[in-house]
């Protein structure tokens, strides 16, 4: 066996040393597609790796594109507070979370990661503009502008076996954390996923893997990540322009 390495690595010396550069040199194998991008100096992966590399590259763009949307919520109330996280829906301050996690009569306070990548204190007491208990929803509206949110999906782009993420904020800490999966199932009430998490996720959105928006997490008693459809959420808000309007 020790023979046979010492001749492997003699072997790859004298390819490396001798015969590479000469078939670098020879115009022949310039059309060779390998020979081209070692000149050019990338880097050769299979087509399995090159799948894996720009998988992951677009799941980071798209976390980068969607994490200042995504808001963290605390709630105050005679029996404690209770943390979770929405979305930011619209760049004059509407938000989408969990009605659940903006009980009524409760002191809400509003946090964000601003430009410099901290998470800080975005509004205090926002206005309830409308509450589905049964199907969890809650619109609040915060006075701000310029907000950076995230694209809305549809009912076509919630698929099975598409792979997914959340982007939450875990609300005591201010700690941003990111999850990835797959969906497991769905019907019109709700996506199941591969995902588990703590309750203090409940809130994150969900978002392909393009970074759209498809639906809006809670969490089970066993730790498992379901979500809202996004045609649910959308059926839930109507035309945002009503809320402005009723504003006048």
């Amino acid at each position: 066996i020790c023979l046979i390495l010492i001749g492997g690595a003699i072997g790859s010396m004298i390819f490396q040393l001798l015969i590479f550069p000469s078939i670098l040199q020879n115009s022949y194998f310039a059309q060779f597609q390998f020979i081209k991008n070692f000149k050019e100096g990338k880097i050769i992966i299979n087509n399995r790796e090159e799948y894996l590399i720009t998988q992951e590259t677009a799941l980071e763009k798209s976390i980068e594109q969607v994490d200042k949307s995504v808001v963290a919520i605390h709630a105050k109330t005679e029996n404690g507070t209770t943390y979770g996280s929405g979305v930011i829906a619209t760049s004059d301050g509407i938000i989408i979370t969990l009605s659940s996690l903006a009980p009524s009569g409760a002191s809400i306070s509003i946090f964000s990661k601003g430009e410099n990548g901290a998470i800080g204190l975005l509004a205090e007491k926002p206005e309830v503009l409308k509450r589905d208990v049964k199907n969890n929803l809650v619109l609040l509206k915060i006075v701000e502008t310029n907000l950076k949110t995230c694209e809305f999906g549809s009912a076509k782009e919630v698929k099975l076996g598409g792979r997914i993420f959340l982007v939450g904020i875990v609300s005591e800490k201010l700690e941003q954390i990111v999850n990835e999966g797959i969906i497991k199932s769905f019907n019109n009430d709700l996506i199941k996923t591969n995902m588990f998490e703590t309750a203090v996720l409940k809130g994150s959105p969900l978002f392909n893997i393009k970074g759209t928006l498809v639906g809006l997490t809670t969490i089970d008693s066993q730790g498992k990540v379901i979500a809202i459809p996004i045609q649910k959420i959308k059926d839930f808000i109507g035309n945002f322009s009503e809320y402005r309007e009723n504003k006048k």
